[in-house]
């Protein structure tokens, strides 16, 4: 099985004609049906945005390939261990797989056939990652951020236009396809991307050192959730995403040039009822991350697997419930009104990187 593309290009050209999901023709319909069926299925969706080229998510990766390229004592100095890594630099052997400490998933994996079990893991993932927050935050929340400044390494005169850009770019992707997803479901169009004004949205690409873990069945990233409201990647120049399908089923995500990989996170699951469940998936080196590896080689090009991953968030003071008919579903009771932000914090406390009360998420 494959993922459907979905061509984004209609919806817009609709979207820039009307305001209201009233004057939707039976086409239009037909596509926003199919982006929430194919994320209510499998988790995960592929669209062609006409907004974000093929060369912008290029121009992303090259200069990431760049900063994953330093020596490792000039990226420390974007490390902010005591803004819990919610700024700036992570660096590898730093984030805990969930399945790692979440004995319900554990469970749920004794269930699994055995072609369908994911990679074995011994700890936390061997990857670097980047947090740059994309977007104005409210200025009064009970879920008060620090204000720290963004970390910018020096000798990238280019960095922030560059995060600013793309993660922009990618931010209007997934409002697009929110609102297709909420009309899709028997929504408002606005249900979802209401709730998304002034989020928490984080541009976290990932930087995974090839040269060293290189060997095929090397885990990247461990078999896990997203706990966001989607997560959208541009494409990775190795490939080695799998993700899990509602039904248990594995499968390896191939991601055309020029599109963008979308994935269900928890707390669309959570305004769904378990509509649609949040995606479990993987980073692992496959044989076809080894035979990208060798054509790097030939071709004197970086060895860094850098995936241009951002977080789109409920925004932190927004109530968490099942919307709409969804409330009214024998499962709405297992996802009681919360406030995102205290989501999110039950969630960071389960992999350890839950800051301090009022400190950011």
């Amino acid at each position: 099985m494959e993922l459907p593309v979905i061509d984004l290009r209609s919806y817009l050209e609709f979207s820039a004609r009307s305001q209201t999901e009233t004057d939707l023709d039976p086409q239009l319909v037909s596509l926003c049906l199919e982006v929430s069926r194919t994320l209510a299925d499998t988790g995960a969706l592929l669209v062609k945005d006409p907004r974000c080229s093929a060369e912008d998510n290029d121009r992303f990766i090259d200069m990431m390939e760049k900063y994953f390229e330093q020596p490792e004592e000039f990226k420390r100095l974007q490390e902010r261990p005591h803004l819990h890594y919610q700024v700036g630099v992570t660096p590898e052997g730093i984030e805990v797989p969930r399945s790692l400490v979440d004995q319900e998933i554990q469970e749920k994996l004794k269930s699994l056939p055995k072609e369908y079990q994911p990679a074995p893991l011994s700890g936390p993932d061997p990857k670097w990652r980047y947090m740059w927050r994309v977007g104005p935050r409210p200025e009064i929340t009970q879920f008060k951020e620090l204000n720290s400044e963004p970390v910018i390494p020096e000798g990238f005169p280019e960095w922030k236009d560059t995060m600013d850009s793309w993660g922009y770019k990618m931010i209007s992707a997934i409002e697009t396809v929110a609102e297709m997803a909420g009309i899709g479901f028997g929504l408002p169009k606005d249900a979802f991307t209401s709730l998304m004004k002034q989020g928490p949205h984080l541009l976290a690409p990932t930087g995974s050192d090839l040269k060293r873990y290189g060997q095929e069945g090397t885990v990247f990233a461990g078999y896990h959730y997203d706990l966001n409201f989607l997560t959208i990647h541009g494409r990775s120049r190795f490939p080695g995403l799998n993700i899990w399908l509602r039904n248990g089923q594995k499968m390896e995500v191939k991601v055309p040039v020029g599109c963008l990989l979308i994935q269900a996170g928890k707390q669309i699951e959570w305004l769904t009822a378990g509509q649609c469940m949040a995606g479990m998936h993987e980073v692992v080196v496959t044989n076809r991350t080894t035979d990208a590896i060798k054509r790097a080689l030939e071709q004197n090009r970086s060895l860094w697997r850098v995936s241009s991953t951002l977080f789109a968030h409920i925004a932190s003071d927004a109530v968490l419930k099942p919307l709409g008919h969804f409330a009214d579903t024998p499962l709405a009771g297992k996802y009681p009104p919360m406030c995102a932000g205290e989501f999110v914090e039950q969630e960071l406390s389960v992999i350890n990187l839950k800051g301090k009360k009022g400190e950011p998420l």
